[in-house]
């Protein structure tokens, strides 16, 4: 089993930064897949950014390419979503998920633990 806990949400205005980060603990992350999903007010979760085990390979839904940079630090259990250049429309609740499986994917249905989420919200 893994406990996860995420942190770092807030309100900022369009065109700011934030770094979300995602604690693990009860297993070691250095053996799985992890990913961001957010979930905005009336809408689906929908998948924002991958990395594998080892950090070597990342993967960005194309609303964030560019802007969002997820990284890990498998020593401290940890796993990073630095965001730049927010925008409204990233208002959301952001959610970390671990992939037992180790690899990269954009599914939620192919991840296994959850965390209970950290809100962003955006103002214009």
């Amino acid at each position: 089993q893994v406990q996860l806990v995420e942190s770092g949400g807030g309100l900022v205005q369009a065109g700011g930064s934030l770094t979300l980060s995602c604690a693990a603990s009860g297993r070691t992350l250095s053996d799985y897949g992890m990913g961001w999903f957010r979930q905005a007010p009336g809408k689906e979760r929908e998948f924002v950014a991958t990395i594998s085990w080892s950090g070597g390979r990342t993967y960005y839904a194309d609303s964030v390419k560019g802007r969002f940079t997820i990284s890990r630090d498998n020593a401290k259990n940890m796993v990073y979503l630095q965001m730049n250049s927010l925008k409204p429309e990233d208002t959301a609740v952001y959610y970390c998920a671990v992939n037992k499986m180790a690899k990269t994917s954009a599914r939620d249905d192919e991840y296994d633990y959850w965390g209970q989420g950290t809100q962003v919200t955006v103002s214009s």
